[in-house]
């Protein structure tokens, strides 16, 4: 395998790639009406897909840590988006649901999102997502040993 050079810095170009699609997704769902971060979406997304959660398995079903989806529950919630009730059974725990505001809002950013992914692999084959993936999952593997 090659040694990477000094001045090849993937991370970088990760980070850059990361920021500039989170930018393109906030511009989407400002100009839909919607005062919504891309992280914000994932977690009204993962509701919409499996319905209500614990913010346990919200930090696990969004690969998230448990105090940032703390903190962007609260931000949803303020924003109605979201409404939090105790566990009937557990009362330290919260049970995170989608408001009806919070449906009619997947309901009408998901083409949008859907839009966006169509984008972001424009010029790419089924093989290169692939490709992509697997690289990707490799790296963090590398790193997940040191963790």
């Amino acid at each position: 395998m090659p040694q990477p050079l000094a001045y090849d810095n993937v991370g970088t170009l990760l980070d850059r790639t990361t920021r500039l699609m989170k930018a393109m997704y906030q511009r989407a769902f400002r100009g839909a009406g919607f005062d919504l971060t891309p992280e914000q979406w994932v977690l009204i997304d993962h509701l919409h897909t499996s319905g209500s959660s614990s913010q346990t398995d919200l930090a696990n079903g969004t690969f998230k840590d448990a105090p940032t989806v703390s903190r962007i529950v609260d931000k949803l919630a303020k924003k109605g988006f979201v409404e939090r009730a105790r566990f009937p059974n557990d009362r330290r725990r919260y049970q995170i649901s989608l408001t009806d505001y919070g449906a009619e809002t997947h309901e009408v950013l998901n083409p949008i999102v859907k839009d966006l992914r169509i984008t972001t692999w424009s010029g790419l084959t089924a093989g290169d997502h692939e490709e992509l993936t697997r690289i990707l999952d490799t790296i963090r593997d590398n790193f997940s040993t040191e963790a």
